[in-house]
């Protein structure tokens, strides 16, 4: 039986080597349309690939996907994180756990992982094509037949569609003509952009734990912030963007964020703390007595933004500037105008509907003997590990079930 693998990523990869593990007899082949195998695998986690997040509760893994969560639960039910860990470490490429529950090899390299799944891939006796474009499929009595970008016809029993995400609805109509519903895509996983902001200057600044809100909506999200030369990164607005891709796709990313620097004190909380504090710090200089846990160059641009002068003492601090300098640390507000996104870390928001896929099988329910895996399915998790877990479960069922 002829397989064919459209897409020699994560998915395409896990899926391709589950069928041949599962199915040895198949004869399976990974289609790449570009040079490159594994492109997102080697620059995930800064070059060491998140491989998965140390989240073992089903329920809760799948909470961590702003689109998707009800259709992983099943899948997750049948390969999750312990599957992962044991598949890996079973092929000798042990994992750590960092403290934010991140999961990567020990060796820090992406390579690491790359190597894996090519060497086992090569030993199961997978064929791997580059710089091979499928444009169109035509289902056919027995299959399926595949159109290459220079016409070549080459049939298949079965297909996997394990593509990724496409920033264009119009990469998505050869699936669409197969009677297939698309949703929409937009970008997830985005930078926000602050152009001639001030606060880009203390670029490389990171604080531990902020609570970031996006004005007019009931977005919010709490975590780890970095402020860059363009804008604001970072965990908490990594996810603050995918849990929002639509509705800032809507605002075209132009809208207002209130930043709480403190990550866990109101305003009223935070008065109250300082008035406690007081008498120890009232003989200190401002600039040398931080009432927020947040790094010092970032609080003498909280304090100068106030209007305050670094030098000046807490006793002499007027009233109106002591209010506006609780507010800059509890409700900092900033305007983001436009977004960045890393093409090769590209994640989309998007894609086939997943009530067209039964996700016991990760067979197509409108175009039968067809099987999807990772992003090309409207499924997107936030930063830390999430969408590769999502694409191996969904490669490994796929893989195993297209033939029952």
């Amino acid at each position: 039986m002829k397989i064919a693998v459209l897409g020699g990523g994560a998915a395409g990869f896990f899926a391709a080597i589950s069928c041949k593990q599962h199915h040895p007899e198949c004869d399976v082949t990974i289609y790449e349309k570009s040079a490159k195998l594994l492109s997102k695998v080697k620059v995930s986690g800064g070059g060491r690939c998140n491989v998965t997040n140390a989240c073992f509760n089903i329920s809760e893994l799948a909470k961590n996907f702003p689109r998707g969560e009800r259709s992983l639960k099943k899948a997750f039910s049948i390969f999750n994180v312990n599957d992962t860990i044991e598949w890996f470490e079973s092929r000798e490429v042990k994992l750590k756990t960092e403290p934010d529950n991140r999961m990567f090899p020990v060796t820090d390299n992406s390579q690491t992982i790359i190597n894996c799944l090519v060497e086992e891939s090569q030993h199961a006796g997978i064929k791997i094509k580059t710089n091979y474009f499928i444009k169109s499929i035509k289902p056919t009595q027995n299959g399926f037949e595949m159109i290459a970008a220079d016409d070549n016809r080459i049939p298949a029993d079965k297909v996997i569609v394990a593509t990724g995400g496409f920033s264009k609805r119009e990469s998505f109509e050869w699936l669409a003509e197969l009677n297939h519903t698309i949703v929409d895509p937009v970008p997830s996983l985005f930078t926000f952009n602050m152009p001639r902001n001030p606060i880009t200057e203390l670029m490389g600044v990171s604080v531990e734990n902020v609570l970031v809100k996006i004005q007019s909506t009931k977005l919010k999200q709490a975590g780890p912030l970095l402020i860059t030369h363009w804008g604001m990164s970072g965990p908490a607005v990594l996810k603050l963007s995918a849990w929002g891709a639509r509705v800032l796709h809507e605002m075209k990313y132009h809208f207002k964020i209130n930043i709480n620097w403190d990550g866990i004190r109101n305003e009223e909380e935070l008065r109250n703390d300082i008035s406690k504090e007081f008498k120890n710090i009232q003989r200190k200089q401002i600039s040398n007595s931080k009432v927020v846990d947040i790094p010092s160059r970032l609080w003498m641009f909280l304090i100068q933004k106030c209007g305050i002068s670094p030098g000046l003492k807490w006793a002499d601090l007027p009233k109106e500037k002591l209010n506006r300098l609780i507010n800059a640390l509890t409700n900092d507000e900033y305007e983001v105008k436009g977004k960045t996104t890393f093409k090769e870390e590209f994640v989309t928001c998007g894609g086939v509907k997943l009530d067209n896929v039964n996700f016991k099988t990760m067979e197509s329910t409108v175009c039968r003997g067809m099987y999807f895996a990772g992003e090309v399915l409207d499924i997107d998790g936030i930063t830390g590990g999430f969408n590769f877990q999502a694409a191996w479960t969904t490669g490994f069922i796929a893989g195993k079930l297209m033939i029952n």
